[in-house]
């Protein structure tokens, strides 16, 4: 079982940066692909970016490409989000997730995911 927990949200104007947090319980942390998901009002859960297990490997939505960079700190159970150039339509409630498969890759599917946080609200003014 893991918890995560996701921080760093905020107002922010275009053009800005944020960096996100999510932190997860547990000792098998570092054994779970992690990812970032966003979800706009009325829309679906879309992918951000995902990370294997090893961090050696990592994957992002086209829309974010070049902005955003994902990381994690298996020693400090916690997976980040830089944000960077952010714009308008970053704006978002983004979660952060956890998968149990066990290959060394990324996920990319709300369906390969087990575990998620509560969300933590973007919001990005013009």
């Amino acid at each position: 079982q893991v918890q995560l927990v996701e921080s760093g949200g905020g107002l922010v104007q275009a053009g800005g940066s944020l960096r996100l947090s999510c932190a997860a319980s547990g000792r098998t942390f570092r054994t779970y692909a992690m990812g970032w998901f966003r979800q706009a009002p009325g829309k679906e859960r879309i992918f951000v970016a995902a990370i294997s297990w090893s961090g050696g490997s990592t994957y992002y939505g086209d829309s974010v490409k070049g902005r955003l960079t994902i990381s994690r700190d298996n020693a400090k159970n916690t997976v980040f989000l830089q944000m960077n150039s952010l714009a308008p339509e970053d704006t978002a409630v983004y979660y952060c997730a956890a998968s149990e498969y066990s290959s060394d890759t990324y996920y990319t599917h709300v369906s390969d995911y087990r575990y998620w946080g509560q969300g933590t609200q973007v919001t990005v003014s013009s």
